[in-house]
């Protein structure tokens, strides 16, 4: 059996944690389809697959990646700040 949480206020720090998961995870999700859909659309117009379809996705997972640091740097401060 699981123990109860303690307090309400717990509660709230559990499901905030979780809500920023999931919009970072997306946000991550995001770039990479975002960078993929830019590729795909530019190879279509100049009919030069897949090449671009690649360009967008190596760029998009960069940019996903560095939203993913730039949030654990921030969190990291936040935690060395306490």
């Amino acid at each position: 059996m699981h123990k109860p949480v303690k307090s309400e206020s717990a509660t709230k720090q559990v499901a905030a944690a979780m809500g920023d998961g999931w919009l970072h995870g997306g946000s991550f999700v995001g770039s990479i389809l975002a960078g993929a859909l830019l590729g795909y659309l530019t190879d279509r117009w100049l009919g030069t697959d897949p090449w671009f379809l690649i360009v967008g996705i190596v760029l998009g997972s960069y940019s996903g990646f560095m939203r993913m640091w730039a949030y654990s740097k921030r969190i990291e401060d936040q935690i060395r700040d306490r």
